[in-house]
Parts: C-alpha cells; sequence; structure tokens
C-alpha cells in the first residue's frame, strides 16, 4: 500500500525518478535483494548559462573596436595562460572573474571560438546539449552518460531546466526542491520524516517480500510486451524507492538561498548517495538585449559564484576528485550595442570545462578584434587560419564522448555525430 502511495505521489507532484525496464532488469534487481547498487562517479555537472553569455566579459575579452564599454585593451588581466575581463569594480555581489581564475584556472580549460551556426535559442540550445542540431530525437550529453553509465539507479539523470532531451535512453529526473528530495529519499516515513515511519522494519520488508512474489507472479502469467513493461516499472519503482533512502544523511538541514545552490544541493547529495550520474543546471535571463553591461555584471559573477560553491560542497562530501564540469551558454553576445545599450544574439562563443581527468591552465581556440572565430588545427589544437576547421559543438560532444569512454557504447552509437576521423580534435582534454 505504502508502494502505491508513494507512486502516486510522485506522479503527483511532478517528480521523475529512473525506473529501468525489462525483464533482465527485473533478474538483476532480484539478484541484488531488491536495492540497486549505488553509482561510484565520475558525476557529470553541466552548468548552463541560459540566454546567451557576453563571452568578453569573461574568458575571451576584447577591449577593441568599442566591443565593450566597461574596460580597455590594457585593462585586460591574466592568470596563468588565461586572459579575462576585469570586472571586480563592477559587480556588487556573486564571485568575480579576478577570484574564480586565480582559484580555478590550473584546474580550468576554455575553448574560445566555438561556431553555434544559429543563433535562436531553441536550435541553438538543443545544438549545445546534444551536438546535433538537425534532429529533435538526439539525448543530451548528460542523458547520454547516464544511460551509459548508470541506468539502474533511481535520479541516473537530474535536470533543472534548458534542454533535457533524453533520447528514449534514460528518464528524466525532476527534483525542484530540497523538500521533494527528503519526502523521495523517506517516501515511507510521515511527511518525508525519517524518524517517524508508517511502519516498523519487519512490516517493511514482510510488504517488499509480498510485492516481489506477486510481481514475479505477474510476470509469468504476462503477455502482451505493455503489461510485461508496467510490471518492470513498479517493480524497479519499489526498489529504487528503497535505495533512495541512501539520500538522507547528505540533505543539508537549511535550504540555501541562491537559485544555483539550491539545484547543486540536490545533485551533490543524490552523487554522494550514488543514486545519480549526470545532473543538468540552469541560471536564465543572460539574454541582454537591453543594458547588457548591467545584466551580465549581476549574472556572470551569481554564475561563477555557483560553481565555487559547488566545487566546495564536492570537496566537503569528498567527491570533488570525481566530478566533471561542463559550463556553456547556447550563444554569445554581438560585438556592438543596440540602441539600448544591450546586445543582440551572436553565433560564435566559448565553453569551458575543469574536474576529474580535464589538464587545467589551458585555452584552446581564439576570436579575432571583430570576435569572429579562428579556425584550429584538430591535431594540434593550436589557431591556424588557413587549413584549420570551425569548431562546432559536435565537435565538442565527440570529443566528451571519448573523454567519457561511451563512444563505442550501444547508446552511442545510435545517436551518431559522424564528425570525421581529421576533424577530430585529439587530447582536447588533455
Amino acid at each position: 500500500m505504502e508502494r502505491r502511495d508513494f507512486l502516486r505521489f510522485c506522479s503527483a507532484a511532478g517528480l521523475g525518478f529512473a525506473v529501468p525496464v525489462g525483464c533482465s532488469t527485473i533478474t538483476h534487481a532480484q539478484d541484488q535483494k531488491r536495492e540497486v547498487p549505488g553509482y561510484d562517479g565520475p558525476y557529470y555537472l553541466v552548468f548552463n548559462a541560459s540566454g546567451g553569455w557576453d563571452t568578453t566579459y569573461l574568458m575571451d575579452p576584447k577591449g577593441v573596436n568599442e566591443i565593450n564599454r566597461l574596460y580597455k585593451e590594457g585593462d585586460i588581466l591574466t592568470e596563468g595562460n588565461f586572459q579575462f575581463a576585469p570586472n571586480a569594480g563592477h559587480i556588487e555581489q556573486g564571485m568575480s572573474n579576478e577570484a574564480f581564475f586565480a582559484k580555478y584556472g590550473k584546474e580550468l580549460l576554455v575553448l574560445n571560438g566555438l561556431d553555434y551556426s544559429v543563433n535562436n535559442h531553441s536550435p541553438c540550445s538543443r545544438y549545445m546539449a546534444t551536438g546535433k542540431l538537425d534532429s529533435l530525437a538526439y539525448p543530451t550529453f548528460a542523458a547520454l552518460i547516464a544511460a551509459c553509465k548508470g541506468p539502474e539507479v533511481p535520479l541516473a539523470f537530474l535536470t533543472f531546466g534548458n534542454y533535457s532531451s533524453t533520447g528514449n535512453l534514460v528518464p528524466m529526473a525532476r527534483v525542484p526542491y530540497m523538500s521533494s528530495l527528503n519526502r523521495l529519499a523517506n517516501a515511507d516515513g510521515v511527511e518525508g520524516r525519517a524518524d517517524w515511519l508508517y511502519h516498523d522494519d519487519f512490516v517493511t520488508d514482510r510488504i517488499e517480500r509480498t510485492l516481489e512474489s506477486q510481481m514475479q507472479a505477474r510476470v509469468g502469467t504476462a503477455r502482451l510486451p505493455r503489461v510485461e513493461r508496467s510490471q518492470s516499472m513498479l517493480y524497479s519503482a519499489q526498489v529504487n524507492s528503497k535505495a533512495l533512502h541512501r539520500v538522507t544523511p547528505f540533505i543539508p538541514k537549511t535550504m540555501s538561498k541562491e537559485r544555483l545552490a539550491q539545484q547543486a544541493d540536490i545533485a551533490l547529495a543524490s552523487f554522494k548517495a550514488g543514486v545519480c550520474v549526470s545532473a543538468n543546471l540552469s541560471i536564465g535571463q543572460f539574454d541582454s538585449h537591453a543594458n547588457n553591461d548591467r545584466d551580465q555584471m549581476k549574472l556572470i559573477p551569481e554564475l561563477l559564484a555557483g560553481i565555487d560553491d559547488v566545487i566546495g560542497k564536492a570537496e566537503e562530501l569528498q567527491i570533488r576528485e570525481k566530478l566533471v564540469v561542463i559550463i556553456q551558454s547556447e550563444m554569445g553576445r554581438t560585438p556592438d550595442y543596440n540602441n539600448g545599450n544591450g546586445k543582440d544574439h551572436w553565433s560564435v562563443g566559448s565553453i569551458m570545462f575543469m574536474g576529474a581527468g580535464i589538464n587545467g591552465n589551458r585555452v584552446v581556440g581564439a576570436t579575432d578584434e571583430k570576435q569572429f572565430l579562428v579556425p584550429i588545427n584538430p591535431q594540434t589544437l593550436g589557431t591556424d587560419a588557413d587549413a584549420g576547421i570551425t569548431v562546432r559543438p559536435e565537435h565538442i560532444h565527440k570529443a566528451l564522448r571519448d573523454f567519457a569512454g561511451v563512444t563505442q557504447h550501444e547508446f552511442s552509437e545510435r545517436f551518431p555525430l559522424k564528425v570525421p576521423e581529421s576533424e577530430q580534435l585529439k587530447n582536447l582534454f588533455g
């Protein structure tokens, strides 16, 4: 009865959680004594600066041609191999560029001069998330990696917004609030309280054994694939609800106030508990068609502070060495201002990476003094205006698949990127 109540609660609340399907999954779950094994990393976090960030105010500074109004060419700062825009004197809160590059430069990989090909939000978001511009069927990298590495865990792919297609490979899990995660983790507790259960442990065990025997009987007599699939999903949901108990010790006692920190708390607790592989985090309002400088100076520091918050909390949870972080946006901003002191859509931008297995203090690619991309040599990763290639999202995604070791996985092969061997970015991550 409690399991039915749990499933009904999830449906009513709009909460999602992963439910592996198929007879093989049932057998696997039975072999694991009715509890899904934990996933132990690497964990993948994708930060989305939704709306289109102004890269000239972050990792690709331009102090010429009136591309920006807050600094000049001589004001551009350096940290290791990076050049970045000075903004400490222009922000009220959040993390400055100066503090971010000083703290994380040794771990950071920046790629400038990324060609989005188009400059509309919907196709650009899809392109950056999946590496495929001309298809609605492809999964995001976060969903693909979850399906390849941990499809059996309850919250394999968490998403908090932005483009989140799964390619029907893995369920999309949405847990909007920490209180929602607490209720999921303690589905047998009154109002999600771990110390106030509906039943004693021995009663819960009897319920689970009865449900298991009923499932075995139903699967044994099922003839229609849809019925068989439904039985599998029900049983997997029961198994997963038990596995979610592991999240409880890692749920913060107080809820963070910042919007990225709220998302990160849920993702990190799920990572630490071994019930999540990847999470898609999102912070919006970067679409600064009016008052570009004011908006970007508010949002970029908020984004960097969110990343800093994640890294610090991952350190406390002792999973930082297993964390892979991708920081991206679906477009850049134009190299000139419109009549409203804003900047419009620009199909050239940047992307950043840091974390486990990524060699830092590196910059790949560039844009010129007019903010047009400079082609690069895919073998050496050096700029090559004459014989280089234009780097697009599919090149990034092919490199990510290689880096994560899933290129040969059947799910990756189901959604090929078709990047020619001669264009594949060699050793992008070091």
